[in-house]
């Protein structure tokens, strides 16, 4: 492979989408995966390492809103997939547009560093190549972040990225710490089993169920966005009255009310937590004070003693290739225009790094597309000084629009990101 070809890191569903783009253009280009097969996350057990999959997971993004534009997930599918079948549906994905022949399996990369006007990539095995660009597509749930609580816990503790079955919890009293979709799920799962699970939460949550009425919430809000062309605020606003005529008021389940508005921050999605707590499966605590062996003292001063935790934390966005004077995602905050360039560092980008306010797969797609209109030359990029202004004011909107944690530093808008990554391809030019 030539100077001239990119170099794409990672065969998930951002990797595959960037594949299958840089092809249709014709632009030459290596992909590399460090496991056996392509799926990433959605490969329960991948032998990369790097996925989170547990083996009751499935998806909170309805089948209708899941897909790629050109790739949609069959009729025949469930309304809300398995792990299993979003990797069956990537598998065909790859098939149809004969993606594996550019991908190289088992092949890890150990450096990315630029070099003159391109990038060299160094390989685990010692293998050098050059690339005039680079695309990062690796994923950014798979370095878990960990709290720091005072004290120790001395019982069973894992983060949920290594979470696959309530099976090690028969029996026993567990604390989950997090109210994500991932904590949510895995409380609930453990439940089925063990003798009694807390969910500690810092601030609660807003608890979206996945039907309104029959309907995925997620249909309801693309509806409102799409149809009605209602702004993402005022539609989630609306959602949450839905809710409230479906389930009720969360605080009648002993669930607090967040002092935030919905719309400031990502709903945690489940049709089973409530019903949990109703039937006492599932019971919620404060924020954790201090750890004290197998006991922990919460913030309201009361105290349980439990036989394990599982901190559904987060993750942090690394990425251990790069030098991070290179680049480096710092305090939560990925200085990147567009949400993809380094304004500093041309020839490199990142897909898939976004968490947004709708789907992840179709808008990594998206992405996709955009930066082979840019690496084909069929679209032009602003100068530094342009994307670093368009880095700040974005940032700023991040301020005012959501609440301040580090699970928002990436956040979009799904329709209003989407918006512009395809008005820059319609005009051929980026940013105006």
């Amino acid at each position: 492979m030539s100077e001239s070809a990119v170099c794409i890191v990672g065969a998930g569903s951002s990797g595959l989408a960037a594949a299958k783009a840089l092809k249709e253009r014709g632009v030459a280009f290596e992909c590399f995966e460090m496991g056996s097969d392509i799926g990433g996350m959605w490969r329960y057990g991948n032998d990369n390492g790097m996925s989170s999959a547990y083996r009751s997971l499935h998806i909170d993004t309805s089948r209708r809103n899941l897909g790629y534009p050109d790739f949609p997930i069959p009729d025949d599918q469930p309304d809300f997939l398995s792990h299993a079948q979003v990797l069956a549906w990537l598998e065909a994905y790859a098939e149809r547009f004969a993606l594996r022949a550019h991908i190289r399996f088992r092949t890890e990369v150990a450096t990315v560093e630029p070099r003159g006007e391109g990038w060299r990539v160094g390989l685990a095995d010692g293998e050098v190549r050059d690339y005039r660009a680079v695309v990062v597509a690796n994923g950014h749930l798979w370095d878990p972040r960990m709290p720091d609580f005072p004290g120790r816990f001395d019982g069973h503790a894992i983060h949920s990225h290594h979470y696959r079955t309530a099976a090690p919890y028969e029996d026993r009293d567990v604390l989950v710490i997090g109210i994500g979709n991932s904590a949510v799920d895995i409380a609930v799962d453990i439940a089925r089993r063990a003798r009694r699970v807390h969910l500690s939460t810092r601030r609660s949550a807003w608890i979206a169920p996945k039907y309104i009425m029959g309907v995925p919430t997620d249909r309801w809000i693309a509806f409102m966005t799409r149809r009605l062309r209602l702004p993402t605020p005022v539609a989630r606003g609306a959602v949450r009255w839905l809710m409230m005529l479906t389930q009720g008021d969360q605080r009648r389940y002993g669930v607090p009310r967040p002092a935030h508005p919905i719309w400031r921050e990502h709903a945690t999605i489940s049709q089973e937590l409530l019903p949990a707590i109703g039937h006492g499966r599932v019971a919620l605590r404060p924020d954790v004070r201090e750890l004290r062996g197998h006991e922990v003292a919460f913030a309201d001063g009361s105290v349980e003693r439990y036989d394990a935790i599982v901190y559904a934390t987060g993750y942090r966005a690394t990425f251990p290739f790069l030098d991070p004077n290179v680049f480096a995602v710092r305090d939560g905050e990925a200085s990147l225009y567009r949400r993809m360039l380094p304004p500093d560092r041309p020839g490199l980008a990142f897909i898939g790094l976004v968490q947004p306010i709708g789907p992840t797969i179709p808008l990594a797609e998206i992405q996709a597309r955009w930066l082979a209109a840019w690496l084909s030359g069929a679209m032009r990029l602003p100068d530094p000084e342009t994307m670093r202004r368009e880095v700040a004011e974005h940032r700023r909107r991040l301020v005012r629009r959501y609440v301040g944690s580090a699970r928002y530093t990436l956040e979009v808008d799904f329709r209003e990101y989407a918006g512009q990554l395809r008005g820059d391809m319609k005009r051929g030019t980026a940013g105006r």
